[in-house]
């Protein structure tokens, strides 16, 4: 017997898989769980219309995600601070400042948790940071920091 899973069943398999099991345990169990019903033509083409239309968002976002780093690469994000008489600063230059600046500097909105910072920013300086855009999409921002 032929069904659509409709959660994840241990050792079965995923969600919207079509899968193979025998009648008892498809009749018995998985169906009258609600965790599988029966693939017939119109739900075997529902899942089909639903794993293309999941393949499209995932390409429009990655394409999107990789316009984003294209556009990235060209911007410079200017972070004033202020720094004491040995030129270190007070404090450092975090993610969260980065953004905030991105955003009022080019008007682009990025999540900071998607930036990576090896080390904290504690001089004045020009630096690469990366941003984590999609899945296998980075980018880089290049950031100056200088005085107030």
């Amino acid at each position: 017997m032929k069904v659509i899973l409709l959660a994840d069943v241990k050792g079965q398999g995923k969600k919207n898989e079509v899968i193979e099991v025998s009648d008892g345990y498809g009749k018995n169990f998985l169906i009258p769980r609600k965790l599988a019903k029966l693939a017939d033509a119109q739900s075997l083409n529902d899942v089909k219309v639903k794993a293309e239309a999941k393949a499209y968002r995932i390409e429009t976002e990655r394409r999107e995600a990789q316009e984003l780093a294209e556009k990235l690469k060209s911007l410079l994000v200017k972070v004033p601070a202020t720094s004491g008489a040995d030129g270190r600063l007070y404090g450092s230059v975090t993610t969260k400042d980065i953004v905030e600046h991105l955003q009022a500097q080019h008007g682009i909105v990025i999540d900071k948790r998607k930036l990576v910072l090896n080390d904290a920013i504690k001089t004045y300086g020009r630096f690469e940071v990366e941003v984590k855009l999609y899945t296998e999409v980075t980018g880089a921002i290049n950031v100056l920091v200088c005085e107030k």
